[in-house]
This record gives C-alpha cells, structure tokens and sequence, in this order.
C-alpha cells in the first residue's frame, strides 16, 4: 500500500497489518510486526527526504513473513549511531535519546533484517522477516459415540423355528366355477 508517512496514517497501516495477520492466523507475529511496521513508518517521518511518500508491503511464505517500506530517500539508515550524523538530532547518540532506536528494536524482535538500494538510486527498501509459528495440530472431529460406548449387534434372539416338510398339496382357485 502506498501512503505518505504521516502520524496518522503510521497507526492506520498498524492496524491494516495487524488485521492481515489475523485473516491469516498469524496472532503471534501481529504484535512485533505492528512494531516492526511503526518504526520503519516512523523513520521515514522523521528522515526520509524529498518527500514521505513510501509503500508497505508484507509478503507471506511457508516458513516466514516479510514487511518491507520503501521509500525515494536514497539515505541508508544506521544501526544505533553513536554520534548524530546529520546535526538533524543532537540526542540521538545519547544513551537515554528516545530516538535512534528503531533498527535496534527491528533486529530485536525479527529473524533478519536488510535494506535493498534501488538500482536508479532513487531510494531504498527497509525489510525485516519473522518466523510463521507452526500451524497447530488439527484434532480429529470426535466420534457421535462416546469412544466407552459399546454398540453390541449380538443379541440372543429367539431360535428359528423349522416346519416340518409338507406333501405339496394341489392350488385352490378361488374362482367360483
């Protein structure tokens, strides 16, 4: 989905993914990917330049999801600077900035995290992917019979009893004639 990275429209495509995830029953991985997603959202508010317009989008394999942001910033980010790198924040190289953290909390909670250049140069794609949690074992449907209840077909029933073989004896009509 393409959005300008505006306050308001972060919170909107936290929820849009956390709602994917749950059509996709992936609950476990909403609440690192909504984090994951917000602050990559939030690094291209705060830095990405000519503009905010960026794209999201998340991409679902077998064994692992994917969330990427692009952006026309061709700026590479880094990992938990220790000195500001652009004057742009004076407290990001501090240790209790409440900026500069966003990649830290990415390589935290994901199982890899990368960026992509665009061969133009006209920007960059920041992605990190989570492992799908195996799909739970699916229950066999239980039986209409409790598995103690025995349905027993072997009834004594009555002997059969057998007629003792008859002359054959000759057809009556019941025409009268």
């Amino acid at each position: 989905m393409e959005l300008q990275a505006l306050p308001s429209r972060i919170g909107q495509v936290r929820r849009i993914v956390s709602a994917q995830l749950r059509y996709w029953h992936l609950d476990p991985l909403i609440d690192p990917a909504a984090l994951g997603v917000t602050e990559l959202l939030s690094n291209v508010h705060r830095h990405a330049q000519p503009d905010k317009q960026c794209t999201v989008e998340i991409v679902l394999l077998i064994d692992r999801l994917t969330v990427s942001v692009q952006d026309h910033d061709p700026r590479l980010p880094s990992l938990a600077a220790t000195a500001p790198d652009d004057g742009e924040d004076e407290d990001e190289g501090d240790e209790c900035s409440t900026h500069g953290r966003g990649l830290a909390l990415i390589a935290a909670v994901s199982e890899s995290w990368g960026i992509r250049t665009r061969e133009d140069g006209t920007g960059k794609a920041v992605w990190f992917t989570l492992p799908v949690p195996p799909a739970p074992a699916v229950e066999p449907p239980t039986p209409l019979c409790a598995p103690e209840t025995t349905v027993s077909f072997e009834q004594s029933a009555p002997p059969l009893r057998t007629a003792a073989p008859r002359e054959p004896t000759p057809a009556r009509s019941a025409v009268l004639g």
